[in-house]
């Protein structure tokens, strides 16, 4: 059987608020394998961006085990817990959350400068432009795009680390209904093409027919729902 590139097992988060305890996510196992782009939709306040976090490495559970590829990641230390972010996830935040002042390419550089690889990141970064339509807008600055560019900009910046697992969040939210389904078919797109694992939180239904699975979250917990 296919090992899953991530796997969350009886995950839970829990705050305690004075005597009062709030769970926000409570025995959450779900498993994705390469060349799978799961849908997470779900009510506002039903746990999604807190999902996306633990699964990203950024958020520790208060019980249950990450794992991606293989490796529980969960007590892991800080500096080891960066390394498998920098060197296997790829995020794709709600909004695009550029750098003002970065031309688009230099978005694209920041990973492969933080990895010690700024010559061979460029060569991938004019690939990356090319492939997304971005050639001519490389030395453009974040103001001068429009909110589709800027999109696929993030896009490129979250593939720039050839990650294995693809976490996005709402990244159809500033689009209208055309360019979202573009940027959800080139998640689509690179999850097959290269084999890799994705999870995108939304709210867009039109585009639940571009993933292989949609699971519901409500009230903390996850519900098949194909």
């Amino acid at each position: 059987m296919e090992n899953p590139k991530l796997q969350l097992k009886n995950v839970s988060k829990f705050y305690h608020d004075g005597e009062a305890t709030i769970e926000v996510l409570k025995d959450v196992n779900l498993e994705v394998n390469q060349g799978e782009f799961v849908a997470i939709v779900g009510p506002s306040g039903a746990g999604k961006s807190t999902f996306l976090s633990i699964a990203g490495a950024l958020l520790t559970p208060s019980a249950g085990e990450v794992f991606v590829d293989g490796e529980a990641v969960t007590n892991l230390s800080k500096k080891k817990l960066t390394e498998r972010r920098l060197n296997q996830i790829g995020f794709i935040f709600q909004g695009a959350n550029l750098v003002p002042y970065l031309t688009v390419f230099d978005q694209l550089m920041v990973l492969p400068v933080l990895g010690g690889n700024r010559s061979g990141g460029k060569t991938f970064a004019n690939q990356l432009l090319g492939e997304l339509g971005l050639a001519q807008r490389k030395n453009q600055y974040p103001d001068r795009l429009s909110g589709g560019e800027r999109q696929r900009v993030a896009i490129a910046r979250a593939l720039m680390n050839d990650p294995a697992i693809i976490l996005a969040d709402e990244p159809t939210a500033s689009l209208d209904s055309e360019r979202g389904r573009k940027v959800v078919e080139m998640i689509a797109t690179e999850v097959k093409r290269k084999n890799k694992a994705a999870i995108m939180v939304t709210h867009d239904e039109r585009v639940l027919d571009l993933c292989d699975r949609v699971v519901k979250i409500e009230d903390g917990r996850l519900i098949e729902a194909r």
